[in-house]
């Protein structure tokens, strides 16, 4: 059996017509929960891929798209910090061992399990940021008024808001590399940088492998990237000017970011932001772009305090099949 790209895709994009006007709140909330803009990007997609699977199979048409939505992610996060207490659990003891420094595991412990519990945090939120009841906020978490009382008190008490300070090393060989031979438009430079097995994502749209798809002369991403942006909204572009991108390497978060600058009528702006992961060797394993995320691009441009322009949130237009 073959899967059928063209068979899925109509409906995914018509399910994201429908909920794009609470993409906004939906990234709002997943970045109160989470700890970075690209864990609340991460499960924003998270959360559209499940709602749109849940929704193929119930009976009932959602009511209150908004707090279902709420209550996915929600869930979806509390999940994920289970399952990493959970991990940390397990290994913790691993890291203790001689010739290892105790102290960092003790340190690692103690950043994740001082933070408040995900449902306090989950509470807290709904209540004070999104003003939903406490019968909403029951609703949305799966449990009592009574509940979310207690929880949003505790949470409260315990609630520290203190930015996290992260060093950032200096940016490894593949990012250099990467910037490097994209401003030379050197596409046999930045293919070396790619494994056969190397993940290519442009999050939330499409995911490639190796460099023959990534540098694919139609639909390649990173020969995408390399070209000028004709396929975003006229609205998101209207002072844009057609030329190719310049990439440049920017210290962030205890790492490295790539920015992608184009050329506007008033001067260069950020439309894209990569991030890289190396195996050490000056190879990229997995290269990630923001694009198409509105939400992401202006929370990190303007942590960098960058000029920056979005781009919406889709890649299809009013020709798309469904329309």
């Amino acid at each position: 059996m073959n899967l059928q790209r063209s068979q899925l895709r109509a409906p995914w994009q018509a399910f994201h017509d429908r909920i794009e006007g609470l993409r906004p709140e939906l990234y709002r909330y997943c970045r109160h929960l989470t700890k970075s803009p690209y864990d609340a990007g991460d499960l924003v997609q998270d959360v559209l891929a499940k709602a749109f699977v849940t929704v193929a199979g119930i009976f009932d048409d959602i009511r209150d798209p908004r707090a279902w939505l709420f209550r996915v992610a929600s869930n979806g996060w509390m999940d994920r910090v289970r399952h990493a207490r959970e991990d940390l659990a397990v290994s913790l003891p691993e890291r203790s061992t001689a010739g290892a420094d105790p102290q960092l595991g003790r340190e690692a412990a103690g950043t994740l399990l001082s933070r408040l519990s995900a449902q306090e945090r989950a509470a807290v939120v709904l209540k004070d940021v999104f003003d939903f009841s406490l019968e909403e906020t029951a609703a949305a978490l799966s449990t009592t008024p009574n509940a979310i009382q207690a929880a949003v008190h505790r949470g409260r008490g315990k609630l520290d808001s203190s930015p996290e300070v992260e060093s950032s090393p200096p940016p490894s060989a593949a990012v250099s590399e990467f910037v490097a031979a994209f401003n030379a438009r050197d596409v046999n430079r930045l293919s070396a940088l790619l494994l056969g097995t190397t993940t290519s994502e442009m999050v939330g749209t499409a995911t490639q492998y190796g460099p023959n798809d990534a540098f694919h002369p139609r639909h390649g991403l990173i020969k995408g990237m390399m070209s000028v942006y004709s396929g975003v909204d006229p609205r998101c572009r209207e002072d844009y000017l057609p030329e190719p991108a310049r990439a440049g390497a920017r210290a962030h978060r205890g790492g490295y970011v790539v920015l992608f600058w184009c050329k506007h009528t008033d001067g260069e702006a950020v439309r894209a932001v990569q991030r890289i992961e190396n195996d050490g060797e000056g190879h990229i394993q997995r290269l990630r772009v923001w694009f198409w995320t509105d939400d992401v691009i202006a929370e990190l441009c303007r942590e960098l305090q960058v000029p920056f322009r979005i781009n919406g949130y889709r890649y299809w237009g009013p020709t798309s099949p469904h329309h």
